[in-house]
């Protein structure tokens, strides 16, 4: 995505900010992942933890220890249910809620909730965004030429980065993608990082038509190889990265900025939704193109031109595949056509983000059969014991609607 040039420059900008002491207090935040002793294929992407518990000293072993031939495995198929309540009719978030204010039922059958936990302010999220040269032309044309295209996926990235994100708790690691997705920073916290991957992505342009918005998914989500993380500069052309599913944290979300068209992913559709909800990580999309959607409607062709310039079918498919990953995951889509409106949605995610409440129950061994199983949860907001019908019309759980358990042998890796 970036020339070599380019990243020479962020090289040498990366230095000299280090020189005039721009970044600091760098042992408490974003700290760099470096493994551990003895270990040297730690993935990338791993949320730092500072107050990580430190191991046991050993105690001393016996002269004549008795051994234990038997080995005991245990098993469990955890499903993990982050909810939201809020009124149906105000909007308004329910908050002070406890377990016993909550019923978990699989398929129309009750389940023991195992873990609880109320909502806590901090949060750990990825920024996905759409930095094509397609998105970037929806957003221009849009505008009539009076903004520049990449501004519409870019704002969002850095309003939320910069207003929302607070150390010492709160953690965001960023992604770009056209061809092929880009990490621009792990995750970090540090005001002076952020200010640099605003800065990467406001003194670059798009390179690229192709927007492969699935395999960006799938990086962000479950990990795997992607460019080396270009503000640290590695020498290594590629890395290893954990996906979101592998971060200890107890609020985790993908925001993601784009217009929901994919261009040649290795991954399809079907494949990116079935990882989208495996991964049980809500997804809040703030879908850009509207307006050029909304004022060229009836003038472009139903199909993509001949230059691969997108037709109404594919920007209406785009916005259904947005929907689709949102309320598959337990997020929200929220489509936005002008720029007065960012500030609202941005308020709404970080309250929706800090609002969660975790639950999840154990779903046993014997349902791993690659069926999907719907997932509902009942909230008891006036406290009186009762899950009954009319509470639940009154008021809205945000949630997974399913999961699929693995099937056969991939139960077992």
């Amino acid at each position: 995505m970036f020339s070599n040039f380019l990243r020479q420059f962020f090289a040498f900008f990366v230095f000299a900010v280090i020189l005039s002491g721009f970044i600091v207090q760098t042992n408490a935040q974003s700290r760099r992942q470096q493994p551990p002793a003895g270990q040297t294929n730690q993935k990338k992407n791993q949320r730092p933890d500072p107050n990580a518990p430190q191991p046991a000293p050993t105690p001393p072993e016996d002269a004549n220890p008795i051994k234990d031939t038997e080995v005991l495995t245990i098993k469990t198929n955890i499903i993990n249910v982050d909810s939201v309540v809020y009124h149906k009719k105000s909007k308004q978030i329910i908050t002070g809620l406890k377990q016993k204010n909550f019923e978990i039922y699989e398929d129309g059958v009750k389940q023991e909730i195992s873990n609880f936990a109320e909502p806590e302010s901090p949060i750990t999220v990825t920024l996905v965004v759409d930095y094509s040269k397609t998105a970037s032309a929806l957003a221009f044309y849009g505008s009539r030429g009076y903004d520049p295209g990449k501004m519409e996926m870019v704002r969002p990235v850095a309003m939320f980065l910069s207003r929302f994100i607070k150390p010492p708790d709160d953690y965001a690691s960023v992604i770009a993608f056209d061809i092929r997705p880009t990490p621009l920073t792990d995750f970090t916290n540090n005001p002076g990082r952020i200010n640099q991957v605003i800065t990467l992505l406001l003194n670059n342009n798009p390179a690229f038509t192709d927007s492969n918005l699935f395999d960006a998914l799938k990086l962000t989500l479950v990990g795997g190889s992607a460019d080396s993380v270009v503000l640290e500069n590695s020498k290594d052309e590629k890395m290893d990265y954990a996906g979101l599913v592998n971060v200890s944290a107890k609020r985790r979300a993908v925001i993601l900025v784009g217009t929901g068209i994919d261009s040649m992913s290795k991954i399809n559709y079907d494949q990116a939704r079935k990882i989208v909800q495996a991964a049980g990580i809500p997804i809040y999309v703030i879908g850009t193109g509207e307006m050029f959607l909304k004022m060229y409607d009836q003038q472009i062709g139903a199909q993509d031109t001949i230059s691969g310039f997108p037709g109404r079918l594919t920007l209406l498919q785009a916005k259904n595949t947005l929907g689709t990953f949102a309320k598959e995951s337990g997020g929200m889509y929220f489509p936005v056509t002008f720029e007065s409106e960012l500030p609202s949605v941005l308020n709404s995610i970080n309250a929706l983000l800090r609002s969660q409440y975790s639950l999840a129950y154990d779903a046993g061994n014997e349902r791993f059969d690659g069926k999907k199983r719907k997932i509902e949860v009942r909230v008891d907001v006036n406290n009186d014991g009762k899950f009954d019908e009319a509470e639940q019309k009154q008021y809205e759980v945000q949630h997974r609607p399913f999961y699929t358990p693995p099937k056969g042998e991939d139960a077992k890796k």
